[in-house]
């Protein structure tokens, strides 16, 4: 088991919270004495604080810088798409 204090501020990962859980993408924004703000990235963003020592089953990947700009090429790209639909 790990928990959020091991995550780097800045630093995007992809985490399994529990061990029957999803891979999620997350960003740690910000670090406070005990908590951490968290960026969470799936069909919505989600913010939210957890404490330091809220478990996290796996830590499977810091993704890279490159991996990031590919992902937000991606990321951005769906939702371009779907704000152009939208005008239709």
């Amino acid at each position: 088991m790990y928990s959020y204090a091991l995550l780097e501020t800045g630093c995007h990962y992809l985490i399994q919270e529990k061990e029957e859980s999803p891979i999620q993408l997350i960003q740690i924004t910000m670090e406070s004495d005990h908590c951490v703000f968290v960026t969470e990235f799936g069909d919505e963003e989600c913010l939210r604080w957890r404490k330091k020592t809220d478990p996290i089953f796996d830590i499977i990947e810091l993704l890279s810088d490159e991996a990031v700009k590919e992902w937000q090429t991606l990321y951005n790209k769906d939702a371009y798409n779907y704000e152009e639909e939208d005008d239709d």
